[in-house]
C-alpha cells in the first residue's frame, strides 16, 4: 500500500486523472491525499468533488478555495457580503443537488493534519514560527470545531487580514481569524509569526519577512501547498512545496510518503 499526497488540484479534474494513471493508483491499495484547494480556478471542480467524495478514507486538509466554496454556500442569501462576486468557477457545485452533501464533507476536515504513524503532517499553506506542532494541531482543532459549530458565523468572521501577529491573549473572532490566516493563507512571516498576506511570489523585498518554513528545523516531514510560485522547491529538507500551478497551466504533484519520491504531469486544463 502506498500513500501519495496531491498538491492544489482546484478543479483541474484531468490533469488529476492524468497523475492517478501515471502513479498507476489502485484504490484497492492505495491512499490518496490532498494539501487544500481541491476547487476553484480549475474547469471541473463538481467532478473533481465527486471522485474525491467517493474515495475510501482520503487524507484532507482545507485550502482557502475549498473555505470560500462553502463561505459561498452557507452565506448565498447574505448579498451585503462584497467577496461573494469575486470571479469563481464554482457555479456548477453550488447549483449541483448533492451540493450540501460536498459542503458536509468538507467541513468533517482539518486544517492540520499530523500522521503519527508515517510521521508527516500536512497543511495547506503553512506553521507559524512561534507554535509547536502541539499547540498549532490544538489551534487547528478549535477552528475546525468553531466552523462546524457555527458555519454562517464563522463564515462572516473568518475574512481580513487583521490581527496579522499572534499574542496569546487573542480572544473571539481576532482568534480564529489568524489561525485560519496561518493555516490557509500565509506564505511570509517574522520569526514572532507576523503574517505578510500580500505577497505571492518567491521573493520578499522586506528583510524581516521570510518563508514560514525558513524559521525553524522540523522533526516531521511538512506537506503544503497554496505557494505555485515556488515551483516546488524550498529551501528546508523536511518541508514539501505541492503547489506547482496546475491551475496555472504548469504541473500537478503527488508525493508518495514511503520514499518521498515525486510524480509529475503536466496541466490538461484549459483554465
Amino acid at each position: 500500500m502506498s500513500t501519495y499526497i496531491i498538491g492544489d488540484v482546484q478543479g483541474c479534474f484531468d490533469t488529476l486523472q492524468s497523475l492517478l494513471q501515471k502513479i498507476h493508483f489502485d484504490p484497492a491499495h492505495d491512499r490518496l491525499g490532498f494539501v487544500g484547494d481541491l476547487v476553484n480556478r480549475g474547469p471541473n471542480s463538481l467532478e473533481t468533488l465527486r471522485f474525491i467524495y467517493q474515495l475510501q478514507n482520503p487524507i484532507i486538509v482545507l485550502g482557502n478555495h475549498d473555505l470560500h466554496l462553502m463561505a459561498l454556500y452557507f452565506l448565498r442569501h447574505q448579498p451585503q457580503f462584497e467577496f461573494k462576486h469575486i470571479s469563481h468557477t464554482l457555479q456548477s457545485v453550488l447549483e449541483a443537488n448533492e451540493c450540501h452533501i460536498f459542503i458536509d464533507f468538507l467541513l468533517q476536515h482539518p486544517f492540520l493534519y499530523h500522521d503519527l504513524k508515517k510521521q508527516f503532517v500536512m497543511t495547506h499553506a503553512g506553521i507559524p514560527p512561534q507554535w509547536s506542532l502541539e499547540v498549532a494541531l490544538q489551534h487547528a482543532n478549535d477552528a475546525q470545531k468553531t466552523m462546524q459549530n457555527e458555519p454562517e458565523l464563522f463564515f462572516q468572521k473568518i475574512y481580513g487580514n487583521q490581527p496579522s501577529a499572534w499574542q496569546d491573549d487573542l480572544t473571539d473572532w481576532d482568534r480564529t481569524r489568524y489561525i485560519i490566516n496561518a493555516f490557509t493563507r500565509m506564505r511570509y512571516c517574522t520569526i514572532d509569526g507576523t503574517l505578510d498576506l500580500h505577497n505571492k511570489t518567491k521573493q520578499s523585498d522586506h528583510h524581516a519577512f521570510h518563508p514560514w518554513f525558513s524559521w525553524k528545523n522540523f522533526d516531521v516531514d511538512i506537506l503544503f501547498g497554496h505557494w505555485a510560485s515556488l515551483e516546488g522547491r524550498c529551501d528546508n529538507p523536511r518541508v514539501f512545496a505541492l503547489d506547482t500551478g496546475c491551475a496555472w497551466g504548469r504541473t500537478l504533484t503527488a508525493l508518495r510518503i514511503e520514499d518521498k519520491q515525486l510524480f509529475q504531469v503536466a496541466s490538461v486544463e484549459k483554465t
